[in-house]
């Protein structure tokens, strides 16, 4: 509230949310958020013990019935570790929930799927700044995933035996520096061209919106290069 001119301080702010009813802040940091004025305005009146403790019941009444105070023993997930999370039947979940999820805008000649058995066959060109970039492939709150279960495009193709050739055209989705020479050279002597482009986290997140739609820097140039 304080960003929008609603409010001058910290301390009517942590007055006008306890007042509305908010119990929960997302908070700047912990030594610099807004409840953390809570007990000055309680000191100086501005809200009531009892009104404290009727926001603070129903957080505690929550972490109570999520197991948060009980013994790590009577917590069902205490046991798991990453050998479970990523099991067999977990990665063959999420790799279904991800096939399933996927939109297919267009497909002419019926291009798509690709066929694993015709792969060997083709020479495939997998082109752009996410083609073959771990780290540009999570979005904003994403967790930190394993490195060793991240499949890029350029890495799933080449595990199904396609024969791929590969350039970035660009370093990061920026695209500020793009290498064109490059890009046709890996194009041209291909059967198939699979280009990777988009925004990330380093172009847009919470906090860091865009004024339009377009591609970031020189991706459509590259794109339009990759088409010709």
């Amino acid at each position: 509230m304080l960003g929008h001119h609603y409010t001058r301080s910290f301390l009517e702010t942590a007055v006008a949310s306890v007042n509305a009813g908010c119990n929960l802040e997302l908070s700047y940091g912990m030594r610099n958020n807004v409840f953390m004025r809570i007990p000055q305005a309680l000191a100086m009146g501005n809200i009531t013990l009892q009104m404290l403790r009727d926001r603070v019941r129903p957080l505690f009444y929550t972490r109570m019935r999520l197991g948060e105070f009980d013994p790590p023993a009577m917590n069902p997930y205490s046991s798991l570790d990453l050998s479970v999370v990523q099991s067999p039947e977990h990665r063959n979940l999420s790799l279904e929930a991800a096939v399933k999820s996927f939109v297919l805008l267009k497909n002419v000649r019926g291009t798509l799927p690709l066929r694993a058995q015709d792969l060997s066959s083709q020479h495939l060109a997998v082109v752009g700044p996410f083609a073959d970039n771990p780290r540009v492939l999570f979005g904003d709150y994403a967790p930190v995933p394993e490195p060793q279960y991240i499949y890029t495009p350029r890495r799933g193709l080449e595990m199904l035996g396609a024969n791929v050739s590969f350039t970035a055209g660009c370093s990061e989705p920026r695209c500020r520096q793009y290498s064109r020479a490059e890009l046709v050279r890996v194009v041209g002597a291909a059967d198939m061209v699979l280009v990777c482009l988009g925004t990330g986290v380093d172009v847009e997140t919470e906090a860091k919106d865009r004024s339009d739609l377009s591609l970031p820097g020189h991706q459509l140039e590259l794109l339009q290069d990759a088409v010709q």
